[in-house]
């Protein structure tokens, strides 16, 4: 777990707890195990903290925001989709225990499964350490999500996005969007695609479907900063 540790820059004191919030519920039932051995509850607690902090940090950064502008921009930052973006920069579908069932069906990539683990890691850490070790993390894992929603460029047509600051620097720039994995069933398929400007990788991003998928790899392009 140590690289995990790494990747969220905070070590637990009780290792039994991220390995409690990386445990998925078909994991545990096909051990014999009950509802304290998986993620659930963990995921309730780092649910409603997430929510929290986010929106404390909303309220902070965007002072003449009205309430309903406020509440769509937090819910852009902890949407499932933007969970799952943390999840991959974290790996975290790696480290993961699922059921046989889940694994074979590309568990892994779900991105339901690996928002909720996000989440999971979160309610681990608050009992681990406290609110404020938490929040610190959260708001580290986030910042870019925050400084994009807050300007209004989250999730927004970021394929575009990308197009447009490329060809600030450089003239004719060749990019490129390749599907590199797809797991699950046919009625409920996900997909990994990576972007690559002349050749080289700059980000990838997991989606319900192959555009969806495109999206997420010119925004995880975007917010790396190596543009």
């Amino acid at each position: 777990m140590d690289s995990l540790e790494n990747k969220l820059g905070y070590k637990f004191k009780n290792e039994k707890l991220l390995e409690t919030a990386l445990t998925h519920s078909s994991y545990a039932s096909e051990h014999g195990k009950h509802y304290e051995f998986n993620n659930e509850r963990l995921e309730f607690l780092g649910d409603a903290f997430l929510d929290a902090i986010i929106g404390k940090k909303m309220f902070a950064v965007m002072p003449e925001a009205h309430e309903g502008v406020l509440s769509k921009t937090r819910a852009d930052v902890v949407c499932e989709r933007s969970l799952a973006e943390v999840a991959s920069q974290l790996e975290l579908g790696e480290y993961l225990k699922l059921g046989h069932g889940e694994e074979n069906g590309g568990g892994r990539q779900k991105t339901s499964i690996v928002g909720d683990a996000v989440e999971a890691v979160i309610g681990a850490m608050i009992i681990d350490g406290g609110y404020a070790a938490a929040e610190r993390v959260v708001l580290d894992l986030f910042a870019d999500k925050i400084r994009l929603a807050v300007k209004g460029e989250l999730y927004k047509d970021y394929k575009t996005l990308l197009q447009e600051k490329l060809q600030d620097y450089i003239k004719g720039v060749n990019i490129r969007y390749q599907i590199v994995n797809e797991a699950g069933p046919d009625h409920s398929k996900e997909f990994v695609a990576a972007v690559l400007v002349d050749g080289n990788e700059l980000g990838r991003g997991i989606g319900k479907s192959k555009k969806e998928s495109e999206q997420a790899a010119a925004a995880d392009a975007l917010m790396k900063g190596d543009i």
